[in-house]
């Protein structure tokens, strides 16, 4: 400890004494707890030998030196060994084992096969017998809770996950061994089982071999009446057993089990006990040797010593046992083998077959505020005495979160801790706690705490074929059943489930005696809002909830809830439809909404049914709190102007000039323009500078704000026409987005709002798709269909075929497309115009096709073209082609007049004609729709210039579709070419050119699609030309019926149409008319108008196409006997006209013709010629109709509707279903939530057009933590007016507004003005915003509350950064109102817990400082005379302040304030570290990893304060004092230090501070922990090396777990591209799990690796790891693996002739070598001979090695390399004379002058090394002989 002290100098909180009095006398005394004796002690020990040593004691040995120190440890697991005796209570008892708590809180288990032979030999009897035994109790029959047992170490094991666990055995064959029949004499107190029952009493097995122990019945009658375990004893049952008399020297014994002689039995001198027979339980008197602070040294049975540890001496005289002194003790434990026998000294266990107190159950799992610790022993743990004054202990682990936050300065004697009781220990009597906040903190500790239903978080430990074993906390583990494993049937659950993963669970079923939980992760169930049935009685009839199928048959289904609660679904309620085979239809384990029909709880019967009669709510969506990010500042479709920053490659960087230029943002080039050409045009002509209006939002990430200018894509936001979420998207809608990216499998096309989806090669277009890119370029606007969609992956598949995204009408989208291109062309005229600048741009923005031109010609090039140059075309390209020029023969000089046909801004090029036909062009007023014959004249890029017989010029769009974009030569337009155009803009303009588009000579690329405006006349043969007219009578066969009309044969040849509103005079609303005529009926009919053929209009008889027409038939009586109407007879067939004959207001019958999803309003015919809409909201009052409208309006239906007016194009009505709405004040009326903005409320569409705002206190009447949660975009609501003024409508959903008569509780009442607040009311509301002023509460839409900081809570904050994060935006708080000023409308609320009755919106665990509290110390030191008064009320403050801190908290502490003595900061940090790291990154400087914090020291800081909170640390400093000083009183002690003393303390601390912080920040510094290498592997992620040194570290502690876990992360971390160091890392993964694995877990690693690496290389590793693990056998069988698999592979062959080779397999080898040749390819064979050979050479046979290279050197003589390889390993490991020959064979070979030279080098050298001179001299010689043979042969 003394250590500890010096490292870590400021200490925790010390308790003050009270006014500076002297301490605590009962502290001084108390020998047990002093920690000032502890730490000298430790000290010398220290300095005396090495440290952590335990003493053993053996016997009859006294301690000789006086210095040397008595260290009595409490007994650790690790002490524990094979053999050992301990004395244990009986904790829990189950059918297989007993759980036994054992001294110093450890526990052990006794299985069911260690309680006695007998009982063993008769459950071995009943296995075999497979039946049960009458005389065969269980294990809970015959033991209970609380009983003593002696118990034997029978093995510790350890866990996988590194745990250990004690078996223990209770057979006294075991425990009393050390006994032998000699030594047993009266009074000794054994352990026995009955191990029969006989007539006059039973036979005790009491272990001791040839001894026959008896119990007489009628001593045992007594025993038997008060355990109350029924009138005889049992089998197997365990008895405490005094010896009353033996005989026969031992081995004939009669016992009693009269407790009272049990209770008064002690071991003494006289029954001979020895060390190796003495036994756990036995009570004798002691004698004390030695008292220590951590225990007591004992003498007892005249020459024994034993030890009594610190937590077993008697708490009643803790303080006053000395020397000498006699005191009861019981024994406890003796080691096998170093003999220390350890006893007890509490009173429980000095009356032998007595029990150990019992905690109650009210008080495990409870938390304690303040625990004060009594004791801290520094290899132990911590003695803490609880609030009800019992003593607890924490062992070191439980005290802080881990052992690097670990801090001994705040467990000083007299700190306080909250801790929570985790357990008790029945040995020690003592509670086990913890203060691990997680522990604290969590919500299940035991089973107990776990309820059915609860949703639980859980990590995967173990899948078995029985399901997946999931570990809730530390002593909490459930079973996820297979069938619950996913909403599914899971065939392989081990590929969505890895061991680690964490896994979200709901509790199944719970029992805490059994221990069994049983959990689901079937999605529906976790997920699901409806309410939990657990037991019969809650099945109320109606209930619906969720259930799964256990089985379905053919009578029906049975359903299974939680707690195991089953019932029927019978047959005939499975479906409305019936369904004969319910097996194929419902599988098990399948999740189904369930209605409870009838139940019996008695006779556990439930019937249900999967018919649920009332419409439930759709199912609810997983609730997500809303994310806190940054307020978006602009929504989505918000419209902004900009102006142009800069111009950059990409597009275009803007300022939004509402936000004065602050906001920077973007425009992509390619969102410029809904065509790709005017996109690039549009950019060419910006400049800096320039303003552009009205562009769309199209996303803001925060950061970055991107828009948009595509005018198709603005339409679709506004008109609502998008899909906001994957959610809302449905299979067939049409979409408007633009194509994100263009890959050759496909397009992706994104969507405003963030949704993208691909639409394949197939689908992109009716055309076939060679080339992706020529269809579609990057940016380019498309209008989508939605095919399908995934909603697991969140996929959507796309068609942009033009046959399917067209509306049908290809000539009103391609007129809709040519209109759109030149307005956006004006608009780039209109910008070039208005820079007003002279340039060759305002020259440009004159010239419009059809002007004509006087010009000069320039040259006449060799393909015909022109070129031509004028004043008024000064810096152009003027071009005319050959066609243009006509039949004109020009020459350069010449001047002509030409026609300007089209200009090209982007590249500055005009393109005339000379042609006389439209140079002669006559002005001729044309009518619209008219068609004319026309000839192509140019073809620009989006349209083409065509002239008209008058020779006026007209564009018509080469495109019908945005999809449209690909042709192919043949259907492109050509120059000269005739086709056939309809006019649609006849006026002249500032385009120069008349509009139109091609007419019906143009055959359609895609199947005609009808328009929504045609009544669909399917069965329309041929024009037949007839002589009908108005007023005739016909007759004919009704031949098909439709919703809204009926076709008749009038004729073979001539066909009619009857619509629904001609057939009855007066139409019953609801029914449906044309039903009332059958296909086949004759009908009279007389002819009231006809309809166009081409374009399906309706026509007056008096057109002139009339004759060429469907007639239009009505056979309503009124209209057959009577005249024609004469609205029919119109001279002008003007819609507009006729729409005019409705007024508003007037009531219509209409027939619903279909009801438009996309466009959200239900289209009706009011009469052949006229149509009508219902918007969506006007379509009925009652929100269920219309959240599916199109379910609740049949086609054909006659219905009812008021006139609103007519549309915006003046060609339908508008009508109301509703009547008018009035939105005037006190209306209820429904809506449409169109935005949901975060911590302001709800903007909602109403009826007409308006739109509305809902504020967070109007939502609900009684407030919600996440008020929107219930609210998306589109969800229809009943809203309540609350006023409409200015345009601005606001509104309510409360309950009490919008249904007056309901007397439902409003939680929360509207505060409308100030004067609804009273002071001293509890309010409720929303957290605003925090400002240094306070915090700013919301009670209402119009008012807020002040809170000033010291009403927010009763602790003092410095970091604001607290409140922020404890009182987010938004937060729902309950505050009381201080005071109210009604002039300046001021409210002063209070938060504080005394005035609202809640807890503390800061939780007490951070540890903040409070108000006053320093204050008041220093009052009551200085001035307690002077205001006693003053005190008074200040102590009761702070009374009721105290009360409040026993609330639950959850906060993080903040640096010290202004009163803060500072000396707290250990511990806070501590606590601002580990349990809140998300806060240490918040804070401005983020503090290394490691780092020692800094002592923080506001300006308000005073040293002059009362020091006796720093004693301990103080007392540090003079340890080497002598005794007498040690005993001087602290508190004097520091009044001597000096100030400046003070000051050098103070400086000597921080640099020891420093040298900690230096040392950490060494590089280096070898890492010691965990975290030291976690930081190395963030800094090197990719660093193989650094990864295994890891694993070696959590190695060596065999943490195997750990190292798996580090090498998973490694695999996970490492970049792909680094090949070797994963291989490296799998390599490690590989040895780990051959050397602590099983063959399984490395067989799963290799596949795994094999699957991510080189498979060879993994292979070749895996060789290795087994060659070198010495496991041969499994090293041959891959060998075989590897050859079939790699034969071709040299290297494995080789490989594993190496291998044979050191197994001494040489014949093998030489059969492998044979076997290579034949797989390996023919080149290959040298080589491999080759290296055969030189493996033979290092570990085989020498000779046959040497034969190989013989033979391979033959056949290939003039191989240089083999011969060099020979020679090489022959100086190596052959005799001269071998290496002289093979040197001479050389030599006298005809190679290459070359190759001779080197071997005649290498030769000489050899003999320079090895030979004489003689040898060299003959080598020279040699090679001068070559060099003449050589010359004299080149000479000839």
């Amino acid at each position: 400890m003394a250590t500890m002290e010096e490292n870590f100098p400021r200490g925790g909180i010390q308790k003050k004494t009270t006014e500076g009095k002297t301490p605590n006398p009962k502290l001084e005394r108390d020998n047990l707890f002093d920690v000032h004796h502890e730490e000298k002690s430790q000290k010398r020990k220290r300095n005396q030998r090495d440290q952590g040593k335990q003493k053993k004691f053996k016997a009859d040995k006294t301690v000789a030196a006086k210095d040397s120190v008595l260290n009595i440890e409490p007994l650790t697991i690790e002490a524990l060994c094979e053999g050992m005796l301990l004395l244990g209570c009986i904790k829990e008892v189950s059918d297989y084992e007993l759980v036994i708590s054992l001294p110093n809180g450890l526990s052990g288990f006794v299985p069911v096969t260690q309680i006695s032979d007998a009982y063993s030999k008769m459950l071995s009897e009943q296995v075999a017998q497979g039946e049960i035994l009458e005389d065969l109790n269980s294990l809970m029959d015959m033991y209970s809770p609380g009983t003593l047992v002696r118990c034997i170490v029978t093995s510790v094991e350890k866990s996988a996950d590194g745990r250990r666990s004690i078996k223990l055995s209770i057979d006294p064959k075991k425990v009393n061994k050390g006994l032998n029949a000699s030594a047993l004499t009266s009074g000794m107190l054994l352990s026995g089982f009955v191990s029969s029952v006989e007539d006059h009493g039973y036979l005790i097995d009491i272990g001791v071999s040839g001894t026959h122990a008896f119990l007489p019945r009628q001593k045992a009658q007594n025993y038997i009446k008060a355990v109350k375990r029924g009138p005889d004893l049992k089998i197997g049952q365990n008895l405490n057993c005094v010896i009353a008399e033996a005989k026969n020297e031992g081995r004939v014994v009669r016992l009693s089990v009269d407790q009272s002689e049990i209770a008064a039995s002690l071991a003494t001198e006289r029954q001979n006990w020895t060390l190796s027979n003495l036994l756990p339980g036995l009570v004798v008197k002691a004698r004390v040797l030695k008292v220590a602070p951590l225990g007591i040294k004992l003498s007892f049975l005249s020459s024994f010593t034993g030890i009594v540890d610190f937590m077993h001496m008697d708490p009643e005289k803790s303080m006053n046992y000395s020397p000498d002194q006699v005191v009861k003790a019981c024994i406890l434990s003796i080691h096998p083998t170093s003999k220390v026998v350890r006893l007890t000294l509490r009173q429980a266990f000095l009356h032998p077959g007595g029990s150990p107190n019992q905690l109650s159950s009210d008080r495990m799992g409870a938390v304690v505020e303040e625990s004060a610790v009594k004791a801290f022993y520094k290899q132990f743990g911590a003695i803490f005495e609880l609030d009800d004054g019992t003593l607890a202990f924490a062992r070191l682990k439980h005290l802080s979160k881990n052992r690097k936050s670990f801090k001994p300065g705040a467990f000083k004697t007299g700190c306080k801790h909250k801790c929570r009781i985790i357990d008790y220990s029945l040995m020690d009597e003592m509670c086990i706690v913890s203060l691990k906040y997680q522990i604290i903190e969590a919500r299940f500790l035991q089973y107990q705490d776990i309820h059915t239903g609860d949703v639980v978080q859980g990590k995967v430990f173990a899948l078995k074929p029985i399901g997946m074993q999931v570990k809730v906390t530390d002593g909490i583990k459930g079973l996820v059943p297979s069938m619950h494993l996913a909403n599914g049937i899971l065939k392989q659950p081990e590929k969505k489930y890895n061991i680690g993963d964490e896994v979200r669970c709901r509790v199944l079923e719970c029992n805490p005696a059994g221990k069994k939980l049983i959990l689901t992760l079937k999605k529906s169930l976790v997920q699901s809002k409806l309410p939990v049935l657990a037991n019969y009685e809650d099945a109320k009839p109606g209930l619906i909830t969720h259930g799964f199928v256990v089985c379905a048959r053919e009578f029906g289904c049975i359903v299974k809830f939680y707690n195991d609660v089953k019932g029927l679904v019978p047959k005939n309620e499975l479906s409305s439809e019936p369904i004969p085979c319910p097996d194929k239809v419902f599988h098990e384990g399948q999740v189904a909404k369930v209605m409870v029909l009838k139940c019996e709880p008695q006779q556990e019967r439930l019937l249900l049914s999967f018919r649920l009669s009332s419409k439930t709510a759709p199912e609810d969506k997983k609730e997500c709190p809303p994310k806190k990010k940054r307020e978006m500042k602009y929504q989505i479709g918000e419209m902004v102007d900009v102006k142009v920053l800069k111009k950059k490659d990409n597009g275009l960087e803007v300022s939004i000039l509402e936000d004065e230029g602050n906001v920077i943002s973007s425009i992509p080039t390619g969102h410029l323009s809904d065509f790709v050409a005017t996109c690039k045009l549009l950019w060419h002509c910006l400049q800096e500078g320039d303003v552009l209006p009205r562009v769309m939002c199209l996303s803001d990430k925060g950061e970055h704000i991107m828009l948009s200018r595509k005018s198709a894509v603005i339409s679709a936001v506004q008109e609502e026409q998008v899909v906001r979420s994957f959610s809302e998207i449905q299979p067939g809608m049409l979409l408007t987005g633009y194509v994100r990216n263009v890959m050759p499998f496909g397009v992706f096309v994104e969507f405003p709002f963030g949704v993208t989806g691909l639409a394949p090669k197939v689908s992109m277009s009716d055309k076939f798709v060679t080339d992706t890119k020529d269809h579609f370029v990057v940016g380019q606007t498309v209008i989508a269909k939605v095919m399908s969609i995934d909603e697991e992956k969140q996929r959507v598949l796309l068609n942009l075929k033009v046959s399917e995204c067209s509306s049908g009408d290809s000539a009103a989208e391609s007129f809709a497309l040519l209109s759109q291109y030149f307005k956006e062309m004006k608009e780039i005229r209109n910008l070039l115009r208005r820079r007003g600048e002279p340039s060759m741009a305002q020259g440009l923005c004159e010239l419009v096709p059809g002007r004509e031109l006087q010009l000069v010609v320039q040259d006449v090039k060799e393909d015909g073209s022109a070129l031509f140059s004028g004043s008024c075309v000064t810096g152009l390209t003027v071009t005319a082609t050959r066609y243009h020029l006509g039949d004109k023969n020009i020459v350069p000089g010449e001047k002509t007049k030409a026609l300007v046909l089209h200009v090209d801004a982007l590249t500055s090029k005009v393109y005339v004609s000379l042609r006389e036909e439209l140079l002669k062009q006559r002005a001729k007023q044309l009518k619209e729709n008219s068609q004319h014959s026309a000839i192509v004249q140019h073809i620009a890029e989006e349209f083409a210039v065509v002239s008209l017989e008058t020779g006026q010029l007209a564009a018509i769009p080469t495109a019908t579709h945005f999809n449209d974009t690909f042709h192919f030569d043949s259907e492109k337009l050509k120059v000269g070419q005739i086709i056939s155009a309809t006019l649609k803009v006849v006026k002249m303009n500032d385009h120069g050119v008349l509009l139109a588009v091609q007419g019906p000579a143009k055959k359609n690329v895609f199947v005609r699609v009808r328009n929504e405006s045609e009544t669909a006349l399917e069965e329309m043969l041929a024009v037949v030309k007839h002589s009908l007219s108005l007023g005739d009578i016909v007759t004919g066969t009704v031949k098909s019926v439709k919703p809204t009309h009926v076709t008749v044969a009038i004729d073979d040849k001539l066909t009619g149409s009857i619509h629904a509103s001609r057939i009855l005079d007066e139409v019953p609303i609801g029914s449906f008319p044309t039903y009332t005529l059958k296909a086949g009926q004759k009908v009279t009919a007389r002819v009231i108008g006809g309809r166009d053929v081409n374009t399906h209009r309706y026509l007056p008889i008096t057109h002139p196409h009339f004759t060429r027409s469907i007639p239009e038939l009505s056979i309503r009586p009124s209209e057959i006997e009577g005249k024609v109407t004469a609205v029919l007879n119109l001279k002008e067939d003007s819609a507009l006209k006729k729409l005019g004959l409705y007024i508003v207001g007037q009531t219509v019958t209409c027939f619903v013709k279909k009801y438009n999803i996309l466009k959200n309003w239900l289209e009706v015919e009011v009469a052949p010629d006229i149509r009508g809409r219902v918007p969506h909201l006007l379509l009925s009052l009652n929100t269920k109709v219309l959240k599916h409208p199109e379910k609740s309006f049949k086609n054909g239906q006659a219905i009812s509707a008021t006139v609103t007016g007519t549309d915006v194009t003046e060609t339908n009505l508008c009508l109301s279903l509703t009547g008018i709405q009035s939105l005037e004040q006190g209306t209820i009326t429904v809506g449409m939530v169109t935005k949901v903005t975060p911590h302001i409320g709800l903007t909602i569409a109403l009826p007409g057009g308006k739109t509305g705002k809902v504020s967070l206190f109007h939502l609900n009447d009684t407030y919600m933590e996440n008020p929107l949660g219930d609210f998306k975009v589109g969800k229809i609501v009943r809203c309540y007016i609350l006023s409409s003024e200015h345009g601005k409508i606001q509104l309510s959903l409360r309950q009490s507004r919008l249904n007056r008569k309901s007397n439902s509780k409003v939680e929360d009442v509207e505060i409308t003005c100030v004067k609804d607040v009273k002071k001293g009311q509890l309010v409720r509301g929303y957290v605003k915003s925090i400002t240094q002023s306070g915090v700013f509460f919301g009670l209402s839409a119009s008012i807020l509350g002040r809170i000033l900081f010291q009403n927010v809570s009763p602790y003092f904050v410095q970091k604001h950064s607290l409140y922020e994060k404890y009182l987010p935006e938004g937060k729902l708080l309950t505050a009381k109102v201080l005071g109210v000023n009604g002039k300046e409308k001021h409210i002063e609320l209070s938060l504080l817990p005394e005035d609202t009755g809640m807890p503390s919106v800061l939780p007490e665990y951070l540890g903040l400082p409070r108000y006053g509290a320093e204050e008041e110390k220093r009052e009551a030191n200085d001035r307690e005379k002077r205001e006693e008064l003053k005190l008074k009320t200040k102590r009761r403050r702070g009374n009721s302040e105290s009360e409040q801190e026993a609330k639950p908290k959850k906060r993080k502490i903040c640096p010290a304030d202004e009163n803060d003595s500072g000396i707290e900061v250990y511990y806070r940090e501590e606590v601002d570290d580990d349990q809140e790291e998300e806060a240490a990154k918040k804070k401005s400087k983020v503090r290394k990893p490691g780092e020692a914090p800094r002592l923080q020291v506001s300006v308000g800081f005073t040293w002059n304060e009362d020091m006796n909170t720093m004693d301990i640390p103080v007392l540090s400093q003079r340890e080497e004092s002598s005794e007498s000083e040690e005993e001087e009183d602290p508190q004097a002690k520091l009044k001597k230090q000096t100030k400046k003393e003070k000051e050098l303390e103070k400086q000597k601390k921080e640099k020891e501070l420093c040298k900690l912080e230096t040392a950490l920040m060494d590089p280096s510094r070898q890492p010691q922990s965990a975290d030291d290498f976690d930081r190395l592997v963030l800094s090197s992620p990719n660093s193989s090396i650094l990864w295994l040194q890891y694993m070696a570290f959590h190695l060596q502690a065999t943490e195997i777990e750990k190292a798996r876990a580090v090498a998973e992360r490694a695999l996970k971390t490492i970049c792909f591209r680094e090949e070797q160091e994963k291989l490296n890392v799998w390599v490690a993964l590989l040895n780990l799990e051959n050397m602590y694995g099983t063959a399984e877990t490395l067989m799963k690693v290799f596949e795994r690796a094999v699957q991510y690496n080189e498979p060879l290389k993994v292979f070749q590793h895996l060789c290795d790891i087994y060659a070198n693990s010495e496991k041969y056998k499994q090293a041959e069988e891959l060998y075989h693996t590897m050859l079939k698999r790699f034969r071709q592979e040299k290297s494995v062959w080789l490989k594993y002739a190496s291998f044979l080779l050191k197994q001494g397999q040489t014949e093998a080898t030489h059969r492998l070598l044979e076997r290579a040749l034949k797989a390996l390819p023919t080149k290959e064979h040298v080589d491999t001979i080759s290296r055969f050979a030189q493996l033979e050479f290092h570990f085989g046979d020498s000779e046959h090695a040497k034969a190989l290279f013989e033979s391979t050197l033959s056949s290939y003589p003039k191989r240089t390399d083999i011969w060099s390889i020979y020679m090489d390993i022959m100086i190596k490991h052959g005799s001269q004379k071998e290496v002289r020959d093979i040197f001479e064979r050389v030599i006298h070979l005809s190679l290459a002058p070359k190759k001779m030279k080197f071997f005649f080098k290498r030769y000489l050298d050899y003999e320079k090394k090895f030979g004489t001179t003689d040898s060299v001299l003959a080598v020279k010689r040699a090679a001068l002989e070559y060099v003449e043979t050589k010359s004299s042969l080149a000479d000839t």
